[in-house]
């Protein structure tokens, strides 16, 4: 995995919690609280948006799938015994 993409998809949300984190030694709760909210939504918005493109792949694998049988009279996956 690109370093890069690593630190998009941890790092950011790593940092905005640590930075609340730290808030709650020096400033008001509530504001150290909003801003580990904001951290963790950071996250969870980027495990979202992976689970959705897990489908697409899923959802285009199975496309193929129906286009070789259509082509070929049986699954990708199955023995073809007509031969």
């Amino acid at each position: 995995m690109p370093a890069l993409l690593i630190a998009v998809r941890y790092g950011i949300p790593a940092a905005v919690v640590l930075a609340g984190v730290i808030l709650f030694a020096f400033g008001p709760p509530e504001g150290a609280a909003a801003i580990v909210a904001a951290g963790l939504s950071i996250w969870l918005l980027n495990e979202l948006y992976r689970l959705g493109v897990r489908g697409d792949r899923e959802r285009d694998a199975e496309d193929a799938a129906r286009a070789y049988f259509d082509r070929y009279g049986h699954w990708p996956d199955e023995d073809d015994d007509s031969t």
